[in-house]
């Protein structure tokens, strides 16, 4: 889970770079990777810029839950992707809300 405009830990030096060496090792099937369109290293500045930015934490809930059906259910989170900014979205919503299915 990586905000696209992290500029602490940018997602082609951190994020790519892992999901090539759990690929490499073979253990692809068990990796999830999301991109949080407009998210960036932290929440902090989404109340400064709310029309711009997307926060991160209701993503990690929604991760950590499938994660957790996952191992409880055996059903798989949905692959990896980018989490586009739903058009439209209020702040409550985005501060609330982040499905990981498209």
């Amino acid at each position: 889970m990586q905000g696209t405009l992290d500029v602490l830990l940018p997602v082609s030096r951190t994020a790519d770079v892992y999901a090539r060496l759990v690929r490499g090792a073979g253990r692809g099937d068990l990796f999830r990777s999301y991109r949080v369109e407009g998210g960036t290293h932290t929440d902090a500045l989404f109340d400064a810029f709310p029309d711009r930015l997307r926060p991160l934490v209701p993503c990690h809930r929604s991760a950590f839950t499938a994660v957790e059906d996952w191992l409880r259910t055996g059903h798989s989170p949905p692959p990896g992707r980018t989490l586009a900014r739903p058009a439209g979205a209020d702040p409550a919503t985005l501060l609330t809300r982040c499905p990981l299915k498209g």
